[in-house]
């Protein structure tokens, strides 16, 4: 049974990387007191996310520059240990606390193997499943935010041609047929 964090107030949130631009793996980092929860996550998903609370709080009122995470607590507690590899991810707007809560799933090995025909709903509750919620203030969910655009952007640079991240000893583009620029 993996284990569940739930983090009312946590004095930071980030995501970070460890890792060569081609070779990292990413993770999302919580703190509240003495408690840090590390996950992993794909660069997708971090992705996703930013652009998602991104548009949440775009819809809510501005937050003040000075009240912004500044880039020390943006920074990966170390060592980043994972206590899980991360599913599903959930954003939810708690509008008399004024916060976003974020809750993250643990990847579940039935969730890499479903079929098509499988009747499974992924979203049934397993107890063996972990599963972290940290409620975020908008000062919060927009540093994070702009690091993970920090981070996203940071990666390999995509081909012109097939927009497939470029490796630094070369790329093989499947828009030449084969054949070098």
């Amino acid at each position: 049974m993996s284990a569940s964090f739930e983090l009312p107030a946590p004095s930071r949130f980030t995501a970070g990387t460890v890792g060569e631009p081609g070779q990292r793996t990413f993770f999302v980092q919580a703190s509240e007191g003495a408690a840090t929860v590390t996950l992993k996550v794909e660069k997708t998903q971090v992705a996703a996310l930013a652009q998602y609370v991104a548009e949440l709080l775009a819809d809510l009122p501005p937050v003040d520059d000075l009240e912004l995470p500044t880039d020390d607590d943006l920074a990966l507690v170390e060592p980043a240990v994972a206590e899980w590899v991360v599913g599903t991810i959930g954003v939810a707007v708690d509008d008399g606390g004024d916060r976003l809560v974020v809750s993250f799933q643990e990847l579940r090995p039935q969730d890499l193997e479903q079929d098509e025909d499988d009747d499974d709903d992924p979203t049934d509750e397993d107890p063996d499943v972990g599963v972290a919620t940290f409620s975020l203030s908008r000062a919060q969910a927009m540093g994070f935010v702009r690091r993970a655009a920090e981070l996203v952007a940071s990666g390999r640079p995509p081909c012109t041609l097939c927009g497939r991240p470029m490796d630094p000893t070369g790329h093989v583009c499947i828009k030449t047929n084969g054949h070098l620029k």
